[in-house]
């Protein structure tokens, strides 16, 4: 598999493509000025504490305060709450937590009146970003991420990411992890450390701890609300999570990213550097490399596939739904499972790509094509997991039901990406989708009927003018690479009564 990270940079913003073998299959953008990215760490002030909920909502310096349920707290709580005290004072300078001395834990069922108090201080964690009318979702059990391995100041446990499945692995990594892991903080290694030595391990904890420190240094005589740790920024989170082997370039259009890029790669991939490349050309980066064309074809309610078949995507305030569709297919009795089949694999691949693409979360029902067979609805099932497993956010899946059904739940900690892709109409009123699908839909159609079983003959397209002009421009024009692809030469005839997006075949069959 070949990945590329192809990041656009403008006065206001940069957006981050991520494309394997060509397709694009996350869209990032950060903002300049988004102050509650998941993972910042704030010193807060505690407002409202509300027993009913058993929750407090807390002053992060957002409009609506942020959100704080019990079980959010960690069971650690109370030693962050006395070490907070402590460090607020300015006396207190042991960072390390060497000579700290722990609280006992909270008690699982316990009130969160019992924790904390209106006005006090306390250091929460971004884990859920402002979506529409809410606040941020908050937590007080704190992680600071490194490339291998998670932080967790006042805990002692040691655990290894489940995605590693060899058992002797995790049993080294416990070892490596417990050799360096230091007094009053706990350690999770992560997947990508699999296989790595003791010292690359060591090394990302020191860079971890010293972000640790920089926090606690921010903590005295500090006015609350305020940000005392960022998360980093989205070009370095997207490598720190994802880079590996398969990365094969990483382009930018700005010549400081570039640097930026280069030192961080050189901190947790030095032999991967040198794929970091400045985009010099004329024609604009998400232009030449393909994202604009598939950002329009693949946003919007309708969403086609391969050999005609299409998903339809609707949101509720609930959930999100999506129906698969076949399209204008062979339903021959003896087929229609084998279709089925075949159309359901297609579109589960595709699922995948839209989920992590619009980063849809929450819930997720799927009405997959009906099919008989239990053999080939496990088929379906297990193909799900396996395109799926390549998406970083939590989630899961349950089998297909009797009605064809598969439910989803996906971890939502941001607003879904929604970007509008249906245009002005320039022959009248309303909108119409974007003219860079027609045409795909056009050689949708021309493969469909090519590759039917039928034979045809005298095969004549029938579009608007400007189409006739981009379809047959040039030596190279798409008409003449539709000759050498189907060894056939599509009549294509311009038709000043048609509509801009409005095209139609006429053919003959061979024997009539």
């Amino acid at each position: 598999m070949k990945t590329e990270l192809i990041i656009r940079s403008n006065s206001s913003d940069i957006d981050f493509a991520l494309l394997r073998d060509g397709r694009l299959v996350e869209l990032n953008k950060e903002v300049s000025g988004n102050k509650f990215s998941v993972g910042d760490i704030f010193l807060a002030k505690i407002g409202k504490v509300m027993t009913g909920l058993n929750a407090a909502f807390v002053n992060v310096g957002y409009p609506k305060d942020g959100f704080l349920h019990y079980h959010d707290l960690g069971p650690q709580v109370q030693s962050l709450n006395k070490f907070i005290k402590k460090v607020s004072t300015g006396k207190f300078k042991e960072f390390t937590l060497r000579n700290f001395r722990s609280e006992e834990d909270i008690d699982k069922d316990g009130g969160i009146n019992e924790v904390l108090k209106s006005g006090q201080n306390l250091l929460v964690q971004i884990v859920k970003e402002p979506i529409s009318t809410k606040g941020p979702r908050i937590s007080s059990e704190l992680s600071i991420a490194g490339r291998y391995l998670v932080l967790v100041p006042f805990s002692n446990r040691v655990s290894v990411s489940q995605k590693i499945t060899d058992n002797k692995e995790k049993e080294r990594l416990k070892k490596l992890a417990k050799s360096i892991k230091p007094k009053g903080f706990g350690l999770i290694l992560r997947t990508v450390a699999e296989g790595k030595k003791v010292a690359e391990l060591d090394k990302d904890l020191k860079n971890s701890l010293d972000r640790w420190k920089s926090l606690c240094k921010r903590i005295p005589n500090s006015n609350t609300p305020k940000k005392v740790l960022s998360e980093l920024d989205r070009a370095s989170s997207i490598l720190r999570d994802v880079m590996n082997d398969s990365f094969t370039s990483i382009v930018t259009n700005d010549e400081s990213l570039k640097i930026e890029i280069k030192e961080y790669l050189q901190e947790i991939y030095p032999e991967k550097e040198n794929i970091v490349k400045l985009h010099r050309s004329n024609i604009p980066i998400f232009e030449k490399y393909g994202i604009e064309r598939q950002i329009k074809t693949s946003f919007g309610k309708t969403v086609s596939m391969s050999k005609g078949a299409y998903l339809v995507i609707e949101h509720t305030e609930a959930l999100h739904v999506i129906d698969v569709n076949s399209g204008n297919r062979s339903n021959k009795a003896k087929n229609q499972e084998e279709t089925a089949l075949e159309v359901n694999l297609i579109a589960a691949t595709e699922i995948a790509r839209q989920l992590q693409l619009r980063d849809m979360g929450g819930i997720i029902v799927v009405d997959f094509i009906d099919m008989k067979s239990a053999e080939n609805r496990q088929k379906l099932f297990q193909h799900f997991r396996e395109v799926m497993a390549l998406d970083r956010t939590k989630h899961k899946i349950l089998p297909p039901s009797k009605f064809g059904l598969v439910q989803i739940t996906r971890q939502r900690v941001r607003p879904e990406l929604e970007i509008k892709t249906r245009e002005p109409n320039p022959n009248k009123n309303g909108e119409v989708e974007p003219p860079v699908v027609l045409i795909d839909k056009i050689e949708a159609e021309l493969d469909k009927i090519l590759n039917s079983e039928t034979a045809y003959k005298d095969i004549v397209l029938n579009v608007h003018p400007f189409i006739f002009a981009y379809l047959t421009k040039g030596i190279n024009s798409i008409r003449f690479k539709w000759l050498l692809r189907h060894k056939k030469w599509i009549k294509i005839i311009p038709r000043d009564a048609y509509l801009y997006l409005q095209y139609h075949f006429s053919y003959k069959k061979k024997n009539k």
